[in-house]
């Protein structure tokens, strides 16, 4: 049963972070920002200037009292601990901003918008280091862990793109549509129709693996080699878009919520965990096996697909509203999922022990 957060906001909920020590925050529209303890209940709240929607917050991982936030086109850096004024500001994007990342040392911040740009601030200077493009919105961007210079992105021009902050240009772009078409011709017309719209990503712990969530209801899972990535897995998780993924501390847990109104946790260890075949080998093989396809009593066997049909949720949560985003928290020696929706509130699920 859900445990819900009220009193906090008056409009929906968009986004939630937790910090290190434990302190909740929630972003919604129309400007509003709370505060939460781990009982969940509102400890501190604040409207944003220009009432605009609140649609990242992201705790600095080396200060933990120190929240960054986006609304519109702006972005706000707020000590949770006098939670008034911005300590600073910055408005660098043109479009509305849909995602934040901080890098593990804290000297860069991206911020991802709906004209495709992702702005890179370096946060000692406080000026742009880079502009970064994708040709459609970009949802989501992450910095991976223990590499203070890499970043992934995804958009909904169905591009996921790796980058180095020492090039302008992404090192590794993958199109899910083109890699799926590749694979399953069988499905373009479905595809056509409900197209793989790549709308969040997060990064496991170890930095070389990533999930993906699009809006054709499925999960694919990369893994980062050396300047490029490969496809590890992919498999449907919801009947409608994933709106959100999240790996979780440990290993390979993943996270997903959807606009089906469900979310899901899935043990994708078995399938990532193993040693890394050599890239070239791995594309190698996956050309083979496409090119082994064929058509038996006129129907296509499909031998050539990473798609794992098998793949199970280890939990299964009918939240029952569509999922705008999805956050960890220990919360009393336990761990639970925090839920934001279309509603005032915020949802907490208890979480299996891993």
């Amino acid at each position: 049963m859900a445990v819900k957060w009220n009193g906090g906001h008056s409009s929906s909920v968009l986004c939630l972070n937790v910090s290190a020590e434990g302190l909740v925050a929630s972003g919604a529209e129309r400007g509003e920002l709370a505060l939460w303890d781990g009982g969940g209940s509102p400890v501190a709240q604040l409207r944003l200037p220009q009432a605009e929607d609140v649609t990242s917050v992201v705790f600095s991982a080396r200060r933990p009292s120190t929240l960054y936030t986006s609304h519109g086109e702006a972005i706000s850096v707020l000590d949770v601990r006098s939670l008034q004024e911005s300590l600073q500001r910055f408005h660098v994007n043109e479009e509305e901003i849909n995602c934040l990342s901080v890098n593990d040392t804290e000297g860069f911040l991206a911020a991802a918008d709906d004209s495709g740009t992702i702005k890179v601030v370096d946060l000692e200077s406080k000026k742009v280091s880079r502009s970064l493009r994708h040709s459609n919105i970009c949802s989501s961007v992450a910095f991976r862990p223990q590499r203070p210079q890499s970043l992934v992105s995804c958009g909904l021009d169905m591009q996921v793109m790796l980058w180095n902050l020492q090039k302008a240009r992404p090192l590794w772009t993958t199109n899910l549509q083109e890699c799926d078409m590749e694979e399953e011709s069988s499905q373009s017309a479905r595809q056509f129709f409900n197209p793989p719209l790549a709308h969040s990503l997060s990064i496991a712990s170890c930095g070389n693996i990533f999930g993906c969530g699009a809006q054709d209801g499925k999960v694919r899972i990369f893994r980062v080699s050396g300047v490029r990535f490969e496809r590890e897995l992919e498999f449907q998780a919801h009947s409608l878009g994933v709106s959100q993924v999240l790996f979780m501390p440990e290993a390979y847990w993943l996270l997903s919520g959807g606009n089906d109104g469900k979310v899901l946790l899935w043990d994708v260890s078995s399938k990532v965990g193993k040693q890394q075949k050599s890239p070239a080998k791995s594309l190698h093989k996956r050309k083979a096996q496409a090119a082994a396809s064929s058509r038996k009593d006129g129907k296509l066997n499909k031998v050539a697909s990473n798609e794992q049909p098998g793949v199970v949720p280890k939990l299964t949560i009918e939240h029952g509203e569509k999922v705008n985003w999805l956050s960890c928290a220990e919360i009393k020696g336990s761990r639970r999922v925090l839920v934001a929706d279309q509603t005032i509130s915020v949802s907490a699920y208890p979480l299996p022990e891993p």
